[in-house]
Order: structure tokens, then C-alpha cells, then sequence
């Protein structure tokens, strides 16, 4: 079977869109390789696409070596290499998104763009204080309260690597908007938090407020 219509994951055995694979190819000095835009040459495989499972296929050296058909080496951080290539790629599209004007920037333009149900995705960055993000929260849960989209938060990137990739300085909160350039923003970012479990910091952001705070009166 064509291995591009055969997507199963090598650790689990299971089926899965493309979307929630990531597919490996052996490079010309035998070396995996992850292959992100799925365009490389050669014979692939397929690891579902979250760090557990490609620790678990590098761990297992006879996994990558029976699904490539060829003796291969696998880096000891192919994991970590996974990572730091979805994070790049994630910024890079977050580049071409405020090229294209489709992110806002600072608490109060971020603010404005989830109440008015523009923005796609809110990022926060690590160093980015509780007060800042409870505000952001709040108005992400009256904007659901009054039947608006529910607008998701991720905590992925520090301050410098957000400001580098954005083009701007102190970049502490931002929005991703609706539109073509920030759809694949979001993809991507959406893929790099997947891999990396879930984001346990993202799920912080909506469990900082009680079920019962003030999202009524901060909608008055």
C-alpha cells in the first residue's frame, strides 16, 4: 500500500489524519528526519504527532528501521528536534501573519479583538503576569457568555522568541486574527501545542477564573 494513503502511526498501530501525524523519512546519510511539509523524498513513516510517541519511536530504534525498510541512525533528540522545528515554523507563520495585519498586539488591542469576536487565538507569553492574563480570560469568558466563539489561550513561547518573530518589543500578550495568514497561524500553533501535551500552561489560563468571578459584572 502507498505509504501516503497508508497514515499509521508506527508506536500505536492506529490510523490517524494526516493532521495528527507526523511523517519521518530517512535523509541520504541514513538519518531520520522529521518531514514537517510532507515533501521529502523516499519512503516515510508516520508517528502520531505529540512528544510521547516520538520519544517512544526514537527509544525503539527497530521501529523507524522496519517501517523505512533500511538500516538507520535516529537521533537521540529527535524529539527535541521535532519541538524546536514546530516552534519555528509556528513563528514564522506568526511573521507573516502581522505582515499581513492579522495579529494584535498589547492587552488592550487583544482585549478588544476577543470582545469583538475577531480574534482566532490569544497568546500569552511565559513571562506574562497574572493580572494581564486574568483580564484577557475574563473577556474571553463573557465574549462565550453573550454566545461569541470560544476564543483558545496558549502559553508556548517566551517574550524574546514572540518579539523577534513579531518584529516588536516587550511582546507580553497577542492576538491572532481571523483571516487566510492567521488561519495558519493558528494551524501551526495549534500543532506545536498539541505535540507539547496539551500546553498544562494553557489550561491554567482558563481554569484562572472561578466558574462564578466577575465575567457578568465585567460585562456591564
Amino acid at each position: 500500500m502507498d505509504e501516503m494513503n497508508d497514515r499509521t502511526c508506527i508506536v500505536t498501530r492506529q490510523n490517524a489524519d494526516p493532521d495528527l501525524l507526523i511523517r519521518f523519512v530517512a535523509a541520504p546519510d541514513s538519518t531520520v528526519v522529521p518531514d514537517l511539509k510532507r515533501n521529502l523524498p523516499g519512503r516515510g513513516c508516520w508517528v502520531t504527532s505529540d512528544r510521547e510517541h516520538v520519544d517512544k519511536a526514537a527509544a525503539s530504534k527497530k521501529l523507524f528501521t522496519r517501517a523505512l525498510r533500511a538500516g538507520v541512525t535516529v537521533p537521540a533528540d529527535l524529539g527535541a528536534q521535532v519541538d524546536r522545528l514546530l516552534a519555528k515554523t509556528a513563528l514564522g507563520s506568526l511573521g507573516l501573519a502581522r505582515k499581513a495585519g492579522k495579529v494584535a498586539l498589547g492587552a488592550t488591542k487583544v482585549e478588544n479583538a476577543v470582545r469583538s469576536g475577531t480574534a482566532a487565538l490569544v497568546l500569552h507569553a511565559f513571562e506574562a503576569a497574572d493580572d494581564g492574563v486574568r483580564k484577557v480570560t475574563q473577556a474571553r469568558r463573557a465574549t462565550v457568555h453573550l454566545g461569541g466563539p470560544d476564543i483558545p489561550a496558549y502559553k508556548l513561547f517566551a517574550e524574546s522568541e514572540l518579539g523577534l518573530a513579531l518584529g516588536s518589543t516587550n511582546v507580553i500578550h497577542a492576538a491572532v486574527l481571523a483571516g487566510d495568514a492567521g488561519t495558519a497561524a493558528v494551524k501551526r500553533i495549534e500543532a506545536l501545542d498539541r505535540y507539547r501535551g496539551g500546553s498544562p500552561a494553557a489550561q491554567a489560563i482558563s481554569a484562572a477564573i472561578a466558574p462564578n468571578d466577575d465575567a457578568a459584572e465585567d460585562m456591564e
